[in-house]
């Protein structure tokens, strides 16, 4: 709960005064739709049979999540990570490749994918096709190719599915929402938005070129599994298990990492929708190593530069980096021109706020007033200047977005019948398109790339085209 006390009562009150959407036969239709093997195999406790892929890291706060169903299947490519999971759920059978577990294993009614990045794909895929429920982390994929099959696959096997961006389940998103809503800062036509990585929060490299030294695979991990559809490469410590997410083959940089967080209450509250351009700066700063080579050398560190400087191009994310987005007119709601900055770059500061942006947030710049949120779904979200935030407190408006009991709840009710989850695919999958349509601008820098959603390709660039869609090593399919 934020420090702010006027959201803090505004929380409370939300709390016994919640407004559901829908009507007594749309969710009875809904329960109607869900397959008779998930409500009848352990009637009358009704639990799922749950399986999750990837069992360390954020697959303990998954497993945690769910504790109130039945975890029959655990699967991890490494034993060591996934220790303290498997001794948690005695009942379960442990498997290393998914594609076994789904085959082998048929009680199975819901899956949870918390694997890095460039295996959520090829796993989310595998269970729908199979008509498993899947929750799957954010981003939802790894490229935007991945991303619309996946949100095509969930309406063709009409499965319930959820992205991991906690927040979305919150309280604070809904306030942001129905604030913005009820017309409380005017029209926005401005957003900023930031986040302290990669080198702040849960750090991760970046500007780095791939390492050189060959280290030994532990004993506890399958390499190649770990690997799955990327193109092989040579274990190394820097990448698993902890530090995939600024490589670009592994992960989606900074704001893959944190913009399904951050850019969320934008996402909802404005009905982004797909933007219609975006452009990217970016910094890699040579790391000390470089320098001292420069030195120790006769030829000049400019002639170096260049080189080096496109080795870490084709590895790593930026360092820092500054990305525009440009959104049309939506309905009644005007153009917005949203920006993102990470690296420790940071927007101006709105007149009427303290000293000090935090971490990772959020200015959203309306003509009657400004949102100020942090991450994770709008935390601690407030109107500024405080004396706006005070006066629009005595006329709030109503309730009118369905509350839910937790983003994992939310899922495992969609699972047994009830409304859709609030952050599916549907909804998760645009929201990581607008994402990575960031995430490969830094790839293609300094270049306005304009976009056709419908088509799903960039209108302008063959270079960033290349990038919609990837290319999976032998044994894997896309």
């Amino acid at each position: 709960m934020p420090g702010d006390p006027i959201v803090k009562e505004e929380v409370k009150k939300s709390l016994s005064r919640r407004t559901f959407m829908g009507t007594a036969a749309s969710t009875a239709f809904a329960f109607k739709m869900v397959p008779s093997r998930v409500l009848g195999r352990n009637a009358p406790s009704n639990k799922l049979n749950i399986a999750v892929i990837g069992v360390g890291g954020r697959g303990g706060a998954n497993l945690r999540g769910v504790k109130s169903e039945n975890i029959v299947a655990l699967c991890d490519v490494d034993m060591e990570r996934a220790r303290n999971g498997i001794k948690r759920n005695p009942q379960a059978k442990v498997y290393r490749d998914f594609r076994v577990m789904l085959d082998k294993q048929r009680d199975i009614d819901a899956v949870i994918i918390s694997t890095p990045d460039h295996t959520h794909y090829t796993a989310a895929m595998a269970a729908m096709e199979r008509g498993k429920h899947v929750y799957c982390e954010k981003p939802l994929a790894h490229s935007i190719y991945e991303v619309r099959k996946l949100t095509e696959a969930a309406r063709k096997y009409k499965v319930a599915t959820q992205m991991g961006n906690q927040g979305h389940s919150s309280e604070h998103i809904r306030l942001c929402c129905e604030w913005i809503w009820d017309g409380a800062i005017g029209n926005v036509h401005q957003v900023y938005a930031w986040s302290d990585r990669p080198m702040g929060g849960y750090a991760f490299p970046s500007g780095l070129p791939r390492p050189k030294d060959t280290p030994q695979v532990p004993d506890t991990l399958n390499w190649d599994l770990w690997l799955g559809p990327v193109q092989y490469r040579r274990y190394h410590p820097i990448y698993a298990p902890i530090y995939w997410r600024g490589w670009l083959d592994f992960g989606t940089g900074a704001l893959g990492d944190m913009g399904c967080h951050i850019l969320d209450p934008a996402f909802w509250a404005l009905k982004l929708g797909s933007p219609v351009s975006v452009e990217a700066n970016t910094s890699y700063n040579p790391n000390p190593e470089f320098w001292m080579s420069c030195l120790a050398s006769s030829r000049s560190p400019k002639e170096e530069i260049p080189k080096y400087l496109d080795e870490l191009r084709q590895e790593t994310y930026p360092v820092a980096s500054i990305v525009h987005y440009e959104f049309p007119a939506r309905g009644d709601m005007p153009p917005v021109k949203l920006t993102w900055f990470d690296g420790g770059m940071l927007p101006p500061r709105p007149e009427g706020m303290a000293k000090g942006h935090g971490g990772n947030g959020a200015f959203i710049i309306g003509d009657k007033g400004v949102i100020h949120h942090g991450s994770h779904g709008a935390n601690g979200c407030r109107i500024i200047p405080e004396s706006k935030m005070r006066e629009y407190l005595s006329k709030l408006p109503p309730k009118t977005i369905k509350r839910v009991k937790g983003h994992h709840q939310d899922w495992i009710d969609a699972c047994k019948g009830g409304d859709p989850a609030s952050s599916n695919f549907y909804y998760g999958g645009p929201l990581t398109e607008m994402v990575l349509l960031g995430t490969i601008a830094m790839r293609v820098p300094e270049e306005k790339l304009l976009w056709d959603s419908e088509k799903m390709e960039f209108t302008n660039s063959k270079k960033a085209n290349e990038l919609i869609k990837p290319v999976y090593r032998k044994g894997w399919t896309l």
